[in-house]
């Protein structure tokens, strides 16, 4: 009985050290915008920034600073205000200053079986002239050299849309939970060998923040306008292009772009739980997998690490050991600051209780609130 109770604890172990090998390895295949430099002969094609708002007056300030201060000379940034019922187009005009390379749009009535935002990047890519689109949030900031790095990173693996993940400063304790799980999600789980050098369209992932997109491509694969019902248009933009035969690429962006997703607990709750069940195609069973996983892989191996402690055993000490130190690679790579990696337990826990919650919401039919809006 001992022995089997052992070679159990081996097997459990030894899917740990499996996780820890794959993260290991997605590390190293994410291609990094820093390591990629642009000629400083090759000619500098027109980029267009567009950057969809609505309700954003909080953030007006540091996007348009960070904009402003990017180094490369040859782009426009295109704003659409999407009938803000707040003072957000005032602050625009303030931050901008009679700055030629913007341009404010007036976002139009949202149409009928159109999503919000999905409906405004369509727009801002009719106003766009450049060769190539970059779409980010109004949360988000970008060093001067992002575009730069952005540019030779995509033309260097041949990318017609180039996403990541940006780095996530935390501020509240739930954000400080569940945000980072992003990176967890596509460093633990995501074949990114594979999802990089092959068009399958199902090994994709992609963030909504920051989309490089050669204009090129995005008119073959049908732009927004043909996801233009998806509340992960991300992801569903990503899974497009590879049908169509365009090359995604994920890379690790962190080093130059920040996001500042939430403000408070109430808005990571709700952010969450509207795109998570969504994010697994509505599948009641992925979650209850899912579930299941999360609370062997995450949960479990913390009580068995204070058995441990108490017996000796280092079998039942080993895995606490090898998860913690699998998230704490992750965190550095993708500069998140701290000892969040210690809180990994708890943020499964939230994380379940997340998709359970947005599971049920689904069942009940009572759609989603976001900036005003309800989506079903």
């Amino acid at each position: 009985m001992v022995e089997s109770e052992g070679e159990r604890m081996i097997y459990y172990m030894l899917l740990f050290i499996l996780m820890l090998l794959l993260t290991i390895v997605n590390i190293q295949a994410m291609p990094k915008l820093n390591r990629y430099k642009l000629n400083s002969k090759t000619p500098q094609p027109l980029i267009s920034i567009l950057i969809p708002m609505r309700n954003e007056e909080r953030n007006v300030k540091r996007i348009i600073s960070s904009v402003k201060g990017l180094t490369y000379s040859n782009l426009e940034c295109v704003i659409l205000d999407d009938q803000s019922t707040d003072e957000t187009r005032t602050q625009l005009w303030k931050e901008i200053q009679g700055d030629s390379r913007f341009t404010i749009i007036e976002g139009k009535e949202l149409k009928e079986g159109w999503v919000g935002k999905v409906h405004a990047c369509h727009q801002l890519s009719q106003a766009a002239n450049g060769d190539y689109l970059l779409f980010v949030d109004a949360d988000v900031q970008l060093k001067e050299r992002t575009l730069e790095h952005t540019l030779a990173t995509a033309q260097a693996t041949k990318a017609a849309l180039l996403t990541g993940f940006p780095r996530f400063p935390v501020k509240t304790w739930l954000e400080a939970l569940v945000v980072p799980l992003q990176h967890v999600v596509v460093f633990s789980y995501l074949p990114v060998v594979v999802a990089n050098r092959n068009k399958v369209s199902k090994a994709s992932a992609a963030h909504g923040a920051f989309m490089f997109i050669k204009k090129e491509a995005y008119e073959i694969a049908g732009g927004h306008e043909a996801v233009k019902t998806s509340l992960v248009e991300d992801v569903h933009l990503a899974q497009l292009f590879k049908k169509k035969k365009q090359r995604v690429i994920l890379a690790n962006i962190t080093s130059h772009v920040s996001c500042y997703m939430y403000e408070t607990t109430e808005e990571v709750w709700n952010g969450f739980a509207k795109n998570i069940f969504v994010g697994l195609g509505r599948s009641a069973k992925a979650v209850w997998i899912l579930s299941v996983f999360f609370t062997c892989y995450y949960v479990l191996p913390l009580p068995l690490f204070i058995a441990g402690i108490f017996t000796g055993n280092i079998l039942w000490i080993l895995p606490f050991c090898i998860m913690l130190f699998q998230r704490f690679l992750i965190d550095r790579s993708a500069q998140q600051k701290g000892l969040l990696f210690l809180t990994m337990p708890a943020s499964a826990i939230v994380l379940m209780l997340l998709m359970n919650h947005s599971m049920k919401r689904e069942r009940k039919k009572q759609g989603y609130e976001w900036k005003g809006r309800h989506y079903q």
